[in-house]
């Protein structure tokens, strides 16, 4: 029996069998999960990854899946056998994704039957996950391997300023210290149970799954592989949901599409992924939304900082304080604490900050430095200590909650030979937050039209990061040290 203790980590669902073993863990759709039910299942799942692929402890397993029961079975059993997990996301390209597999070490992409296709083109190792009613023909005994707190517990490529996606390593400290700074914030009932509707790939959806096996809550899982607004209004308004994870743009869609009242449990709806707007604040203290605005990104294992609903009322630009045992400064130009309302970078220190980037010392060393995360966003504090985000990172575009930088989108188009130069921006969206836009400068006496730039970006590009529209420039606007004033290449979309 392995020693749990100060040092070392309990199979959290192992625990909560013991603890709450008819208490329902997952819901989807009609269909109900209590934690003994899946840990059975999970047993089930250990079984078949280990005779299919012989996975261990330490090995880097990706998945690719939809939210399901699929996706969480994965999940679970990966963390029962110590692998580290590496979720990816469904909507990314063959190419995205094989880069993203030798990026994060992966010797195994798990998958779904309608995913095969995709995974097979990206992986040299595939399983596909069989139909949950199937994995009642297998069992397994194994125990599981021990868990340090210090372990990693997953890999999280998260979109960086090079345009490759940079790998955040998660340990399991910083995924059980960020669940019990969030509980310490917004509270936890013994009947909760949280609608998530974000993917299992993104930190704030994997972070929900993690939170409730932790507590002992309920999950609504929501299977939509897109947003659908009339689908979680339904769900709102029907099921007894008491919290719900949105990024400001969803929200939005669901109060212009919202038909009838949702249900009086409903106690929170966190709000994280980009800044919101103070005029949506406005929108839901006049209808009684509770809402709690937070600052989080994927090196911090989601939140940062959270301000509740009741202080909203005062401050209804601000993201609150930080977390418990999370401290939080603002760099002026000079690496010195801002004065308080000077805006400058945020740093962030505690420890649900990642252990580093996986093979990339260098962008380690440049964000991580004396304890403290680096994120190059921009805010400040105010003189009570709060948090205000003035911009998510310096070029960050954020559409219907995707986070796409445009070095990412440059680089794409760059690789067409007529294309000599690329910029990439976002341009303000009503339906999406943002989209994204480009300015093109082609080499000397080449030709091309717009839909050839953008069937070309369709092939190396998920579909949310192609440019929706393309202005074509002889030559970009550039400061006396040769750098591109991206401010003026906005003005050519105002026009």
């Amino acid at each position: 029996m392995p020693v749990v203790g100060p040092e070392t980590s309990a199979d959290w669902l192992s625990a909560r069998v013991c603890a709450t073993p008819q208490k329902i863990f997952l819901h989807i759709g009609d269909e109900s999960y209590s934690f003994a039910d899946m840990d059975r299942l999970t047993r089930a799942t250990v079984a078949y990854i280990r005779t299919s692929a012989n996975v261990r402890a330490g090995d880097h397993v990706a998945l690719l899946m939809s939210n399901g029961p699929a996706s969480v079975l994965s999940l679970l059993a990966l963390m029962r056998l110590g692998a580290v997990i590496v979720p990816l996301n469904t909507r990314l390209t063959a190419e995205e994704l094989k880069w993203q597999l030798k990026n994060g070490g992966c010797r195994l992409l798990i998958c779904e039957r309608d995913g095969e296709a995709l995974a097979r083109a990206a992986a040299d190792a595939t399983l596909v996950f069989p139909d949950v009613a199937s994995l009642t023909a297998w069992d397994d005994a194994y125990a599981g391997a021990g868990k340090r707190l210090g372990r990693d517990f997953a890999i999280i490529h998260t979109s960086g300023t090079s345009g490759r996606p940079k790998a955040a390593i998660l340990t399991y400290n910083n995924i059980f210290q960020s669940a019990l700074g969030s509980a310490f914030r917004l509270g936890v009932l013994p009947d909760d149970r949280w609608l998530c509707v974000l993917p299992l790939y993104h930190v704030g959806g994997l972070s929900i799954i993690m939170r409730s096996l932790i507590y002992g809550t309920a999950v609504e899982l929501s299977p939509m592989k897109r947003f659908d607004a009339d689908t979680v209004n339904r769900l709102l308004a029907e099921r007894p949901i008491s919290m719900i994870s949105l990024v400001p743009t969803m929200l939005s869609r669901l109060l212009d599409a919202k038909a009838r009242p949702w249900n009086p449990r409903l106690r929170l709806v966190l709000l994280g992924g980009e800044a919101t707007p103070v005029t949506l604040v406005s929108r839901c203290f006049e209808e009684g939304i509770p809402i709690a605005p937070s600052y989080g990104l994927s090196e911090a294992a989601s939140q940062v900082a959270t301000a509740t609903p009741d202080q909203l009322q005062s401050k209804p630009e601000s993201v609150g304080k930080p977390l418990l045992f999370t401290q939080l400064r603002v760099l002026d130009e000079r690496g010195d604490d801002a004065a308080p309302g000077a805006p400058g970078e945020i740093i962030v220190k505690g420890p649900q900050v990642m252990r580093g980037y996986h093979n990339e010392p260098a962008a380690t060393a440049r964000s991580l430095r004396n304890g403290w995360l680096h994120t190059g966003d921009i805010g400040y504090l105010d003189a009570d200590g709060d948090l205000v985000v003035l911009q998510r990172r310096e070029d960050l575009i954020v559409s219907g909650g995707e986070n796409i930088y445009p070095a990412e989108v440059e680089k794409a188009l760059r690789e067409h030979p007529a294309v000599e130069e690329a910029v990439a921006i976002g341009l303000e969206d009503a339906k999406w937050g943002q989209r994204v836009a480009a300015a093109v400068q082609l080499s000397e006496s080449q030709v091309l039209s717009q839909d050839a730039i953008v069937a070309f970006a369709r092939q190396r590009l998920a579909a949310y990061k192609i440019p929706r529209e393309i202005r074509f420039v002889s030559a970009f606007p550039r400061a006396s040290s040769g750098k591109i004033l991206r401010r003026e290449v906005r003005k050519l979309f105002n026009d």
